[in-house]
């Protein structure tokens, strides 16, 4: 188990700047726990998705909220056109809903927001792998 702290800790290695990779599976054990501790108490969550192509994106968004404890099968993911080039998608647990956009950059991955009083949970983490909660891509 993982305390707050240590969670937090864990996170802020992810600077939202550079791109720190995930090099082993106990790596990304810790940084599934750290993020899934602090999500926890979150009061809310959003998050922001670079990736290749739209049905990465929501590849990436529907694993994260499964991890996160939400139940997907109330957001509707047909809302959107699939594209497939790079897209930023934002979601937002407050509303269960997101937008798509256009995405010029070469970054991939995922920033998570955690909206919190505790300045402990509040903040921004990234950037994380697409793929952090996917058995497969």
């Amino acid at each position: 188990m993982m305390d707050l702290k240590q969670a937090r800790k864990q996170l802020d290695q992810f600077s939202c700047i550079e791109q720190k990779t995930v090099d082993t599976e106990e790596e990304k054990e810790q940084l599934k726990t750290a993020l899934q501790t602090i999500v926890k108490e979150s009061e809310w969550e959003n998050l922001g998705i670079c990736a290749d192509n739209t049905q990465q994106a929501i590849n990436a968004v529907k694993s994260y909220l499964t991890a996160f404890g939400y139940d997907i099968e109330q957001v509707n993911f047909d809302q959107t056109q699939l594209l497939d080039h790079p897209v930023y998608i934002k979601f937002s647990t407050k509303q269960m809903g997101f937008y798509q956009d256009n995405y010029t950059g070469d970054y991939r991955g995922v920033l998570v927001s955690c909206q919190a009083e505790d300045d402990l949970v509040a903040g921004t983490y990234g950037h994380l792998p697409l793929d952090l909660f996917c058995l497969l891509d």
